[in-house]
C-alpha cells in the first residue's frame, strides 16, 4: 500500500476535496471531540425544535469570532507574521474561560494535523509551528495556518469554519436528543446560506482588529457551568 501523501504536496488536492477532509469529525480536533456548546444548553432546558436558532445563533457570534481569527492567522501566516497578536484578538474576544481552554485544547490537536499532513517544506522560513506558543494557540489560529499550507483560500476557511461548527452541533443533538439523522440533516442544508453569508463576510479581513466581536453571554454561562460537570458526553 502506498504511503499517504503530506506536506506541499497535499495542496494540490482540489479545495472541495481539501474542505472534505479538514472538515471530518474523526480528525483529533473534529466535531466527536464536543457539542458546540449544545450539551450544556440541552441540560439547561434547550428543546430539540430549538436547535436550529442556537446553531444559528451560533453562527452569527461566537463562530463569527473563529471564522474571522482563522481567515486573519491565514493572512499572517501567509504574510510571515507573528501570530501572537491573532491569538490575543481572538482571546479578547471569547471572555468564557471555559470558551478559551476547550478552543486551545482543540488547537493542540489540529497542531497535529498541520505538522502530520502539511509540514513546512525546505526553504518556507521559520515554522510556525514550531513556535513555542503554539501549543497555547487557539484552534482557529492554528486552522489559519494550516490552511495557508494547504492552498485553503479565505472564502474557503471561512465556509469550513461555519460548516463544521453547525455539523458539530446538529451531530451532537443525535446523542444526546436521539431523533431523526434526515431531519438533522435538513437542519444543516437549511442553514447553508447562513454559512455561506459568514463566508463572504470574513473573507476580506486581514488583520486582528479586523476580527467581528460578537458575543453570546448564555452560551458563555453554560460552557463555564459544563467546565465543572463530572457526567457528560463532551468535553465542550
Amino acid at each position: 500500500m502506498a504511503a499517504p501523501t503530506t506536506g506541499a504536496a497535499a495542496g494540490v488536492a482540489p479545495s472541495a476535496l481539501l474542505l472534505t477532509l479538514l472538515a471530518d469529525a474523526r480528525l483529533p480536533s473534529g466535531g466527536h471531540t464536543q457539542s458546540g456548546g449544545l450539551e450544556p444548553a440541552v441540560r439547561a432546558g434547550m428543546r430539540p425544535a430549538d436547535v436550529a436558532a442556537y446553531a444559528r445563533a451560533r453562527l452569527r457570534t461566537v463562530t463569527a469570532v473563529e471564522a474571522g481569527t482563522a481567515v486573519v492567522a491565514r493572512a499572517a501566516a501567509a504574510a510571515g507574521e507573528d501570530l501572537g497578536p491573532v491569538e490575543a484578538a481572538w482571546a479578547a474576544r471569547t471572555p468564557s474561560p471555559a470558551l478559551r481552554a476547550n478552543a486551545r485544547r482543540l488547537g493542540r490537536g489540529q497542531l497535529r494535523v498541520a505538522r502530520a499532513l502539511w509540514p513546512a517544506a525546505p526553504g518556507d522560513g521559520p515554522d510556525p509551528c514550531d513556535d513555542p506558543r503554539a501549543r497555547t494557540w487557539s484552534r482557529p489560529v492554528v486552522l489559519g495556518v494550516l490552511a495557508h499550507r494547504a492552498g485553503v483560500d479565505a472564502r474557503d476557511l471561512g465556509r469550513l469554519v461555519g460548516y463544521d461548527d453547525l455539523q458539530t452541533v446538529v451531530a451532537a443533538l443525535l446523542k444526546l436528543e436521539p431523533g431523526d439523522p434526515l431531519e438533522m440533516s435538513g437542519t444543516v442544508l437549511a442553514l447553508l446560506p447562513e454559512v455561506e453569508e459568514l463566508a463572504a463576510r470574513v473573507a476580506p479581513l486581514r488583520r486582528p482588529g479586523e476580527i467581528p466581536a460578537g458575543g453570546a453571554p448564555l452560551m458563555e454561562r453554560w460552557a463555564q457551568a459544563h467546565a465543572v460537570t463530572t457526567e457528560r458526553l463532551f468535553s465542550a
